[in-house]
């Protein structure tokens, strides 16, 4: 029974481990690395084809978003989840390689005005998405399930986007048990529309978050409506817009709430019916499915609003722009405006184009609403930067760049502490990921320090023994390279469908000698075909 971490270890994101168990391959989560690469993460331990379960925490990318290319190259297992999480990542795995496939469009048109350059492919592609779609089990929260033969799992809410849980799961192997629990990503407490972070009473290993394990949230919480309110009625009176880059699924929902009750309580003055555009496809379908889910994820709050027949997040100005030239058609509307869009770190979408047109104009002001990785454009220009290149082309930073202060799904390093401290009893070993290097770090120190946890932040690699509770191997941190693209798409296709012939082979190993010699005659059949 071993654990290895392959991703978000001494990083945010790209979130990926690996658990051998009862003879299974198990993946929990296997998102998309955002920002800065700082380190290299070890390939995954078996191929893809051989994977049989992902686990998967939650819809956003850095936690899923790479769960097409797993099928892309060959993985045919379940991808077990909650309703909620299913739901939106039919949207957001179609969306990301949408978005994937379109810029290799546009840098392969760039390619075409340059000698030498090879052609750029997506990372993977919409049959990809589709597929892993349709490998989706929805589960219940709170429901144990009995994965295979020695494995049961169970889904638990924690708090942090609609669908977010915690797992837990038991392995048990020679008649012994161990229960691994892993966090996901803890949210923050107190929350617009979700539930708060539900507690697990018992682990053996953790393996936790720790994002803003060296950050607190303001003690006392601001008053997020009057705040957004100032910022509006400020660029409004400048006949300026204020542009929010926003993560499609769940932040976007939360400031369509804050902005309700802006237009409900008229806190913005001689603005009457200011214009709201969400423009973001995504973000539409997502608000839908935020709707759809409202009875096992909103809050008590939430709640009351949709039994009394209000709509918690929607309001007279809300405009969605779905199409592209809906989109355009928002930068030559002169009349102060929000304009909502993503992605929420400025890495890719439409929010790239509102920030060519607004942020060189002193009037407007561009709000960040959410965690900015490092490295991302949306980092940098928090971090305040004089000039931006959008398109190609360079850009005066003159808007007022602001954040909402506080306003996270993540838990602070406070709420980190609670959620672990509600086990009933200390597990065997804490296992500290998902956050930047020296944080990671520096809060397995505090948990074994101050609070009397055995916590270790691993590297990428790092291979843990869960029956001898030892640690197998110990990976040091390797600066990551710049991957040189050495085969074609096509190519990579096929070594994954070698790959996939490799672990279809294995698992009919046992099966009756007539049917395993007709399946070896058709394999050197078509090998005789091909080797030319």
């Amino acid at each position: 029974m071993k654990l290895i971490f392959v991703g978000a270890a001494h990083e945010v994101t790209g979130s990926c481990h690996y658990l051998n168990a009862c003879g299974k391959h198990i993946l929990v989560d296997c998102g998309m690395e955002q920002g800065v690469n700082a380190l290299e993460n070890c390939d995954l331990p078996v191929q893809e084809a051989c994977i049989d379960y992902v686990l998967l925490t939650h819809a956003h990318v850095d936690h899923s978003g790479m769960i097409p290319r797993l099928v892309a190259r060959g993985f045919r297992g379940q991808i077990m989840t909650t309703e909620a999480t299913a739901d939106l990542c039919s949207i957001m795995l179609r969306d990301c390689a949408h978005i994937q496939m379109q810029e290799a469009e546009w840098k392969n048109r760039k390619a075409k005005r340059s000698s030498g350059v090879s052609p750029h492919e997506p990372v993977y592609t919409m049959e990809d998405a589709d597929g892993a779609i349709r490998r989706i089990v929805p589960c219940k929260y709170n429901k144990e399930i009995e994965l295979c033969d020695g494995i049961r799992i169970r889904f638990t809410d924690v708090g942090h986007l609609l669908g977010s849980a915690s797992i837990e799961v038991w392995a048990t192997e020679n008649g012994t048990t161990r229960k691994i629990v892993f966090s996901g990503d803890i949210g923050n407490k107190n929350q617009p529309l979700i539930k708060d972070p539900a507690r697990t009473e018992s682990a053996d290993y953790v393996v936790m978050e720790s994002t803003y394990g060296d950050r607190l949230h303001p003690e006392e919480r601001p008053d997020y409506i009057k705040e957004l309110a100032a910022i509006l009625q400020e660029t409004f009176d400048k006949k300026g817009n204020v542009v929010i880059p926003s993560f499609a699924v769940g932040r976007t929902q939360e400031i369509l709430y804050f902005l309700r009750k802006i237009k409900e309580d008229k806190l913005i003055k001689g603005h009457d019916g200011f214009p709201v555009y969400v423009d973001s496809p995504l973000a539409v379908e997502a608000t839908g499915i935020f709707h759809k889910n409202e009875s096992s994820c909103f809050d008590e709050e939430a709640m009351k609003l949709v039994k009394a027949g209000i709509n918690p997040i929607a309001f007279p100005g809300l405009r969605l722009s779905i199409t592209s030239d809906e989109s355009k058609a928002i930068n030559f509307e002169n009349t102060p405006k929000v304009i909502i869009s993503a992605s929420g770190m400025c890495e890719a979408g439409r929010i790239r184009h509102h920030l060519k047109h607004n942020l060189w104009r002193p009037e407007c002001t561009i709000l960040f609403v959410g965690y900015q990785a490092v490295g991302t454009l949306g980092r940098i220009l928090v971090e305040g930067i004089d000039e931006v290149k959008l398109f190609g082309e360079t850009i005066d930073v003159r808007a007022s760049i602001r954040t909402l202060t506080g306003l996270s799904g993540h838990a602070d390093k406070n709420g980190l502490i609670e959620w672990v401290e509600g086990f009933k009893e200390k597990p065997r070993r804490i296992f500290v990921v998902h956050g930047e290097d020296s944080v990671c770090t520096s809060f397995a120190e505090c948990l074994k320090m101050e609070h009397g946890f055995r916590a270790y932040a691993p590297y990428s690699g790092t291979e843990f023994n869960l029956l001898t509770d030892k640690l197998e191997y110990e990976a040091m941190p390797i600066p990551a390279k710049k991957k040189v693209k050495t085969v074609s798409d096509v190519f990579s296709r096929l070594l994954a469908a070698g790959q996939r012939l490799i672990a279809v082979i294995h698992k009919n190993e046992g099966g009756a000698n007539k049917d395993l010699a007709k399946f070896a005659d058709q394999i050197n059949s078509l090998c005789d075909k091909w080797d030319m």
